[in-house]
């Protein structure tokens, strides 16, 4: 998209954090905002703040692992701005443990925010968007979690974040000549309420019992990381210069190359492998473009 302003966006988890950030970046350029999040205070409160500065902005109280609350938003985001250019599928959760101490429900909770919920808004959104005539972007956050593995107890938020890197890849593919643009969020460390995110878990996801969002100590982490205003930008940056993989701490590249190092050595596993050897058979290769 090379002219924003004017142009309609949608954000989950739009009341604190980078939902917030981004919304502040696009209404500075002009664009008008439907924030949607599942604290009606907190997004009551920022929406009212940034009207007070002459934003162009309007809330939808909304739970997005539910499907019809987010098919509903989509509507009321048309109804109350005539169309929806731009999708940020922000919201974010976890719930720290051993793969195995987790509950179902503790699984179902981070799956269902993290990644059901962007399925919903493709289905909701992507036909609108592209009924509009208008160029348009799909943004969503996964994370640095989502190329690398977090550790221990990050499980069903590694996963889930691993799920929307899939997604997202793929929808790059699908929308690649049209006039819609695709853009990945992997942050680092970035100073956002994820902490309190189990405050608002829903009733039929079970309670969280004060379990950590990990079994590693990150408060200070994410005390000290970015300034969630910072990624705002970024976004908007990727948006207008269709960036695809957007990165908040270009120093973790040395983790994917570990990552790389050790996909390679398994390669290399494999070539000398005597039963492949003994098989002769040349294999299938994916040709993408």
């Amino acid at each position: 998209m090379k002219d924003v302003a004017g142009k309609v966006a949608f954000i989950t988890g739009a009341a604190s954090g980078m939902g917030l950030g981004m919304t502040r970046a696009f209404t500075r350029v002009g664009m008008k905002v439907m924030m949607a999040d599942i604290d009606a205070r907190r997004l009551s409160a920022a929406a009212a703040d940034l009207k007070a500065k002459g934003a162009d902005v309007d809330t939808h109280h909304c739970d997005i692992t539910v499907e019809k609350q987010v098919f509903d938003a989509a509507a009321a985001t048309v109804k109350r701005f005539g169309k929806v250019n731009v999708l940020c599928n922000n919201a974010g959760v976890s719930v720290g443990g051993l793969s195995e101490e987790l509950s179902q429900k503790d699984w179902d909770w981070v799956v269902a925010v993290n990644q059901t919920a962007v399925v919903y808004a493709l289905r909701a959104f992507l036909p609108l968007m592209k009924g509009n005539g208008e160029s348009g972007h799909v943004m969503a956050t996964s994370s640095m979690a989502g190329l690398i593995n977090a550790g221990a107890g990050w499980g069903a938020y590694n996963a889930s974040k691993h799920a929307v890197v899939g997604m997202m890849e793929v929808l790059y593919s699908e929308l690649k000549d049209t006039p819609i643009g695709v853009s990945l969020l992997c942050p680092g460390a970035v100073s956002t309420n994820i902490l309190e995110a189990a405050k608002h878990r829903p009733d039929h996801f079970g309670k969280s019992d004060d379990r950590p969002i990990a079994l590693n100590p990150i408060g200070d982490t994410l005390q000290n990381g970015l300034d969630p205003d910072v990624v705002g930008e970024l976004v908007l940056d990727a948006i207008l210069e269709n960036q695809f993989y957007v990165f908040t701490d270009p120093g973790m590249e040395r983790q994917i190359d570990r990552l790389f190092d050790r996909i390679k050595l398994g390669f290399a596993w494999a070539r000398n492998n005597d039963h492949l050897k003994a098989a002769k058979q040349p294999g299938l290769v994916w040709r993408t473009k």
